[in-house]
Order: C-alpha cells, then structure tokens, then sequence
C-alpha cells in the first residue's frame, strides 16, 4: 500500500469518525429533549383551544395517559357533547371511541379529532426520537436547531427544524415540513413551568399553519406527572374505561 493511499483511509475514517461522533451528541440532544418534556411514562390534563379568525373558540379538556415509546391514549373530561370519548395509540395505529357507537374506529395522524391545527400524532404525540432522526445540527443566537428526518413514512411530517434552549435543553419552535419541505405548521413552546418532581417544561403548545391564515390552535397543560400503567390501558377493550383512572 503506497503511503499516499494510507493517509487518505486514514483521513477518510477520522472523518467517519467525527460525523458519527456529531450525530450520536445530537440524537442525545434528541432524547434529552424528550425526557425534559415528559417523563417515560406520565399521566396529565390539558386543555385544547381552537380559535378562528373571527375570534371564536372551540375548547376541549383532555386526560392522557403514556406508557413508554409507542403507547398513548387520551380521554375527553369536557365539553360534555365529548365527554366519554376516547383515543389510543400504539406505534402508528390510532383509534377513536365513541360511546354511542361502543366500537373503536381507526383514524389516521393527520385527521383532528378536535379540528383546528393539531392533528392526531400532535394530540397523541410520542417521543420525537421515536419517530425522527437527526440529519445535522448547528447553533443558531445561542439556540440549537436540530434538522429532523422521519424513519418512516407513516409519520405525519418527513421533517423537523427544531429550535432547542441551550439553558433549559427544551425547545422553543418547531417548524414541521412535507418531503418536499413544504411548510405544514410552526408549533411555539411559551411559559416554562415547574410541575413538580423534576418536571419543568412549557406549559402552553402554540401552533399555526400557512395553510389555515388566521386559524390558531393552543394547548395548555395543567398537570403532568410520572406514573406507571399495566399494558392492558393500552388495548381496544379498555377504551371505554379510561375515566377509571382518573
């Protein structure tokens, strides 16, 4: 092996080398992230408001319930034409129940079942380093920005730019882009707050979208904290039951 061919595989590897070293500190970055904004497995109450451009609002009260990576289910306290439905996700399957129907449909992570800006995989969200990668990532005005790519297509937007609080490890704005890097909505995380037992994070969600001039959509938490739950909350049989955790 000539010495000029040696120090070019020798170059090519250190380069290797701190490319993965770059990606492996920001997917970290990643998980960080979603353990500062909820615990593994948590239960919380928040409150969804969905405003139009003449001003009216549209508010929905929900309990949600997570178990590790891939399961989440939410139940409606209010308005009471809600009230006793319910919504369960697992990976990439999601569910709504209606009591007045007693069986679970199937909908899909675009589809809202409040309307407004957040769909589906917003309102039943999983850990963002579930569902994403990083591309790359560089500081920006003493922030993060994190360059997110889908792992599949199933997921409801093919990329993230994602703003990070260097301080707090939290982030700030999160532009959510089509394949093609269309703009679909830019979400805003406001008011950090202390929930307690290691739990501080943006209490209020906001989220507009270039598709919808003069539409907003706001979700507001009023308590999260870490709790535990058997598999079985997470199937199609203990939808209607959810209310019993409360």
């Amino acid at each position: 092996m000539s010495k000029k061919i040696f120090v070019s595989i020798v170059l090519l590897v250190s380069l290797v080398s701190f490319v993965v070293g770059q990606d492996s500190e920001a997917d970290k970055l990643l998980l960080k992230v979603d353990r500062n904004l909820n615990p593994e497995s948590y239960e919380s109450y928040k409150k969804l408001i969905n405003i139009e451009p003449s001003g009216r609002k549209k508010e929905f009260v929900l309990f949600t319930v997570k178990k590790g990576k891939d399961k989440v289910a939410a139940l409606f306290i209010s308005p009471a034409s809600e009230k006793g439905r319910s919504t369960l996700r697992m990976e990439e399957n999601m569910w709504l129940y209606i009591p007045n129907i007693g069986k679970p449909v199937r909908i899909t992570s675009l589809q809202s079942v409040v309307g407004g800006i957040f769909n589906n995989a917003d309102i039943l969200r999983l850990d963002y380093a579930e569902e994403y990668f990083v591309k790359k990532s560089e500081e920006d005005k003493g922030m993060i920005v994190l360059y997110l790519k889908a792992k599949k297509k199933s997921v409801a937007y093919d990329q993230l730019k994602m703003w990070v609080d260097k301080k707090n490890t939290l982030p700030v704005k999160i532009e959510c882009m089509t394949q093609t890097s269309m703009l679909i909505k830019t979400i805003h995380y406001k008011q950090v707050k202390n929930f307690g037992k290691g739990i501080k994070r943006p209490s209020v969600i906001e989220t507009v979208s270039p598709l919808h001039k003069g539409y907003k959509s706001v979700m507001i938490f009023a308590g999260i904290k870490s709790r535990k739950f058997k598999d079985e909350v997470f199937s199609l049989s203990f939808m209607p039951n959810l209310d019993t955790l409360r």
